[in-house]
């Protein structure tokens, strides 16, 4: 039988914090929201919408 894979990740200290910062108050670069609507653009194209 496969063992279950472990990840092994965990965030400590001020990685912790800011990650959870992060995911509280995210932020959205013009060239993210731009590749994002790209990627939604072409999804609806190829009838994946």
């Amino acid at each position: 039988m496969a063992k279950p894979i472990e990840t092994g990740l965990v965030l400590e200290g001020e990685d912790a914090t800011a990650f959870r910062h992060y995911l509280e108050h995210p932020t959205f670069t013009r060239e993210g929201l731009n590749l994002m609507r790209e990627a939604k653009h072409d999804a609806e194209r190829a009838g994946l919408d």
